[in-house]
């Protein structure tokens, strides 16, 4: 009998662990190559798993909500269905109960008479920063099941001397919540697990960074005829809408290469310069949460790329298809106000970066011109663009020379740019 077995597979660079959001399918469904098995949440981004082969599903080894490390198994595929035998009822209980004795030895063994779990990097840390099992048991986490995260860690750190050790730590509890008082109608609606991730992340980005916001405006009026210009024939041949969005990435990886500082990270006491330009695009889903694809390598893509590989994240980020992989890796970030009709906004870094870019909608309004025969007023296409940038390590010189730079490769746009 040919078996397949169906491993965690690695999800992202960081990333060991995942919980068991929802299957899919149950023991003794046929499924089809390609056919999704699985949907897997990390501290990151969910996943829908597919399968890699056909056959008859012979058995599921852990339930929704069950975390799992990388390379364990899941499931098992029979590869000749004619020829599988599904589990008894009887035979089904006693494998789950040697799972179950199984795992709680394995955890009690990894936690050290604990029956909480901890990840490998939440102990490596824990080791390295002298972090006691006491400690460790009194923190309450932020993660599924109240389990104990990277970021939790780092904020236990911050406030370590401002609490006793033998007493419960909700750092996430005490930063971002206060006392609300509800009165007859209101409707109380929990949060999501995407919108509690986004509100950590947005609450750890402004703990950490020294936020600025630097505004110019810049006159795009050459671009936009070019796109009005151009863009039925772009659709035509190759199969994608042209928007700003791809310009404005092209002009920003531009701007990046000629200012290093800007493509950065920070630890604090170290600048990280950055050898790749990876720029993450924010997205709005249809359920108004949020999320950030990245383009890879983007000053190596001309605009015909990069509208292709924009589209196709944002096409997977709507309909939840992203990877781990997708959302990892980025190195500066743009965020389009002006899909929305907004002028301009003030955005919050997305650590670990130092900067993000935020770009307004485009506006006809009337401007002074400078002409050989005096000033004139004309109708021009113009747009607000705002700098959020990390004073750390990114002060007003840099942060606005970078910004006017990218300004001006707006208004001179090379209308024979490479498509």
């Amino acid at each position: 009998m040919s078996k397949f077995d169906i491993k965690l597979p690695k999800l992202g660079e960081s990333i060991e662990e995942a919980t068991i959001l929802k299957w899919h399918i149950k023991e003794g469904d046929l499924i089809e190559e390609d056919q999704a098995v699985v949907d897997l949440a990390t501290d990151k981004v969910d996943s829908e798993i597919p399968s890699p082969v056909s056959g008859k599903i012979e058995k599921i080894f852990f339930p929704e909500g069950s975390i799992v490390t990388v390379g364990q198994t899941i499931a098992v595929i029979n590869l000749n269905p004619e020829n599988a035998t599904i589990p008894t009822e009887s035979e089904k209980n006693t494998e789950d109960n040697t799972i179950q004795k199984s795992t709680s030895k394995q955890i009690l063994k990894t936690n050290n008479h604990s029956g909480k779990y901890y990840s490998p990097l939440v102990k490596r840390i824990a080791k390295e920063e002298n972090i006691s099992f006491i400690e460790l048991e009194n923190i309450q986490g932020s993660g599924e099941n109240g389990r104990v995260r990277k970021l939790d860690l780092i904020n236990y750190l911050k406030y370590r001397q401002l609490k006793p050790l033998d007493t419960p730590v909700n750092l996430t509890t005490e930063k971002s919540t206060n006392e609300v008082k509800t009165t007859i109608g209101d409707q109380i609606v929990p949060m999501t697990r995407m919108r509690k991730l986004i509100a950590e992340h947005m609450l750890n980005s402004v703990h950490t960074s020294a936020h600025v916001t630097s505004v110019v405006e810049a006159d795009v009026t050459k671009l936009v005829q070019w796109r009005n210009n151009i863009k039925d024939d772009f659709e035509k041949k190759y199969g994608q809408k042209l928007t700003y969005m791809p310009v404005f990435v092209d002009v920003t990886a531009k701007a990046l290469r000629e200012f290093p500082q800007i493509n950065a990270s920070t630890d604090g006491e170290n600048i990280i310069f950055r050898k790749q330009v990876n720029i993450g695009i924010a997205v709005a889903l249809p359920d108004w949460n949020l999320i950030v694809p990245v383009i890879k390598n983007a000053d190596q893509k001309n605009i015909a790329g990069l509208a292709a590989e924009i589209n196709k994240l944002a096409d997977r980020a709507r309909k939840n298809k992203l990877q781990a992989d997708d959302i990892q890796g980025g190195t500066f970030s743009i965020t389009n106000f002006g899909s929305f009709k907004n002028l301009f906004g003030t955005p919050i870094i997305n650590q670990p970066q130092v900067a993000i870019l935020a770009t307004g909608s485009i506006q006809k309004t009337p401007a002074v011109l400078e002409t050989k025969d005096g000033d004139v007023i004309a109708i021009r296409h113009k747009m607000f663009l705002a700098l959020t940038y990390d004073h750390r390590i990114v002060d007003g010189a840099l942060g606005g020379a970078f910004l006017r730079r990218i300004a001006d490769l707006l208004e001179d746009f090379d209308t024979k740019n490479d498509i």
